[in-house]
């Protein structure tokens, strides 16, 4: 393993201006056993204040720039979690998606051979079909669309490797970032209702929603811990998108009956999206001691900071 700087773990955390990665370096800049190396394209979105990091303005799909990053710093972990994960981007752009989720992350795996480095790799729940979920470590991928054909390939170049790694599937990701231009779906819901609109919401696709904050503590335990193999991270609630959609307007008391219940089959869309999906968690919950909050704190969470958020911004 690389030497630490001052007795620290240093960790890369690629994609740091999305929203894992702002809550990767605003969790790991605060823990002092870590040194954190934020990494991002452009200028940084991220505020010094928030805690210790470094950042490096880095594009991972240039081998140079990754090559002297790696090189200046010799990182234990680098957590990867650039990516592009727009699912009807993806099938549109393929080369693009292949440019971004594979020859990129084949990029740094080169790097963290070199420099015997941890490889913490964020991968998805779409690397299943959806017939069999909620699903384990264990269970079969078989992606339905590229972008989670991209994930997988990638999970089987990254287990074939000679490094440490750890491969950790998510699902639904949601919260609140500083300077972002995709919403979630608590927010989504919530303003729309506000705005006295309809909203379909579909009731056959099941997913395990995860706040990011969850997702990041889950990440850096695997750092915390030295924990190899694949894990689970996501929340514990096994949900459709119109529960989610009820459970939101509930919170904020607005009116449910501005939620329509429809089925995927009333949506054209350019990737297929596997039905039930989900994560199931216990393995994260016995070797990591992960433990997700609920959609519930979860919804609550994203309402207090999108409120912290609009004072201070």
């Amino acid at each position: 393993m690389a030497t630490s700087t001052q007795n620290k773990k240093t960790v890369i955390i690629t994609g740091a201006n999305g929203l894992v990665g702002q809550k990767l370096v605003e969790q790991g800049s605060k823990n002092d056993q870590l040194h954190i190396i934020a990494t991002g394209r452009g200028t940084s979105r991220l505020h010094q204040s928030e805690g210790n990091f470094i950042y490096e303005s880095v594009d991972v799909t240039q081998s140079e720039e990754l090559a002297q990053l790696f090189a200046t710093y010799s990182p234990d972990f680098i957590i990867h979690s650039a990516s592009m994960t727009d699912v009807d981007r993806c099938e549109i752009n393929r080369d693009l998606c292949y440019e971004q989720n594979i020859n990129a992350t084949e990029r740094i795996l080169s790097e963290c051979v070199r420099h015997d480095t941890h490889l913490v790799f964020i991968s998805t729940d779409f690397v299943f079909d959806g017939k069999q979920g909620p699903y384990g470590e264990d269970d079969i991928p078989n992606p339905l669309n590229y972008y989670g054909w991209t994930k997988f390939e990638t999970e089987k170049t990254i287990q074939e490797s000679d490094i440490a790694w750890t491969i950790i599937r998510t699902n639904l990701v949601y919260g609140v970032g500083y300077d972002l231009t995709r919403s979630n779906i608590v927010l989504w819901v919530k303003n729309g209702l506000e705005m006295g609109k309809e909203l379909t919401l579909v009731d056959d696709q099941i997913r395990t929603p995860t706040l990011a904050e969850d997702l990041a503590s889950g990440c850096l335990l695997v750092v915390e811990k030295n924990a190899t193999g694949i894990f689970n991270i996501s929340g514990k609630d096994l949900l459709t998108p119109y529960d989610m959609g009820i459970l939101t307007a509930e919170f904020f008391g607005l009116n449910k009956n501005q939620i329509i219940r429809t089925d995927s089959s009333h949506f054209n869309q350019v990737a297929q999206r596997p039905i039930r999906t989900g994560l199931l968690i216990e393995k994260a919950q016995k070797i990591l001691g992960f433990e997700p909050k609920s959609f519930e704190e979860g919804i609550a969470i994203v309402s207090k900071q999108f409120n912290l958020a609009k004072e201070k911004f």
